[in-house]
């Protein structure tokens, strides 16, 4: 993770990050493992995961005798990158094509946005990819993304306002294919109001690209916005149970994140995070490090 991101996650993360410093560099005795266990179950790590970090720093302090002061931290360090499982970078297949990637999540998490990026990302390696605008029930969602096609020369396929969104998902892989592109991102609606309407419309895309193309989609990602903290988690089972999400990727974790709801969505669902983003230009969108993230949160360095 280049260095200046790494910074501005470990800024995005430093509510959290400066008060678990702070209680890691102090004798790890039993009132600073409890003040420790709530800052992280404030930050939304969840209990088990907490109770395992105090337990790691507790034991690295007896060991060192107190003498290596960076002994706790990096302890706990371990625990949370543990917890994160299979997290880390995703590399797109070669071995065929189109991959067509299913974008989730409750509006305004930042899914157009975060395609927009994705897009970005994967042509400045060499892939072509073509957009599906398949939130047909705001016009606007359609509008940014016709906006963000234009600026990185990429196709959108959309539909009328009010349209099926299978069918505008369908023509979409259809499209790609057709054109021989590597993938193809459809950016879905995300109205959770009408949580029961809205998951069967999910689970009719997912059975109608799959009648596009038989092994598509072939990723299922849900966009969060990493300020929300614990009521992510509530977010992610739904579309989890819905359609059986197969990433994470986390927006807005440059601003007053708390930053543990995806350490405990990982543990719970076991599904991984595979970006995350810190900021509004396409390039603060990057893979995610596992390693980096947890360091961030104790206050360590890279």
């Amino acid at each position: 993770m280049a260095g200046g991101f790494f910074e501005r996650l470990k800024a995005g993360l430093s509510r959290t990050a400066e008060a678990v410093a702070n209680l890691l560099a102090r004798p790890m005795d039993d009132q600073a493992a409890e003040e420790l266990r709530e800052r992280l179950i404030l930050g939304d790590f969840g209990p088990a995961t907490a109770d395992e970090a105090v337990a790691a720093a507790k034991a690295a302090w007896k060991s060192d005798a107190g003498l290596r002061k960076a002994g706790p931290a990096e302890a706990a360090a371990a625990v949370l990158e543990k917890a994160l499982g299979t997290s880390g970078a995703w590399t797109m297949p070669t071995d065929r094509k189109p991959i067509v990637i299913l974008l989730l999540g409750v509006n305004g998490a930042g899914k157009t946005t975060t395609a927009a990026k994705l897009v970005s990302l994967w042509k400045q390696q060499g892939q072509r990819g073509l957009l599906g605008a398949c939130d047909t029930f705001r016009a606007a969602a359609g509008e940014q993304l016709a906006t963000w096609a234009a600026r990185l020369d990429t196709e959108v396929v959309g539909g009328a306002s009010g349209a099926d969104p299978a069918a505008v998902a369908f023509d979409a892989v259809k499209a790609a294919t057709a054109r021989g592109v590597d993938f193809a991102i459809l950016d879905t609606a995300g109205r959770l109001h009408t949580k029961a309407h809205l998951l069967e419309e999910l689970r009719k895309v997912v059975r109608v690209v799959h009648k596009a193309l038989p092994d598509a989609p072939h990723e299922k990602w849900l966009v969060i916005d990493g300020s929300l903290g614990a009521n992510s988690l509530e977010q992610a089972k739904v579309f989890h149970e819905a359609v059986g999400l197969t990433g994470l990727i986390v927006t807005k974790l440059d601003g007053s994140a708390r930053g543990g709801a995806l350490v405990a969505i990982v543990r719970e669902l076991d599904v991984p995070v595979r970006f995350i983003g810190v900021g509004e230009k396409p390039e603060d969108l990057q893979a995610f490090d596992k390693r980096a993230y947890a360091r961030s949160v104790v206050g360590l360095g890279e």
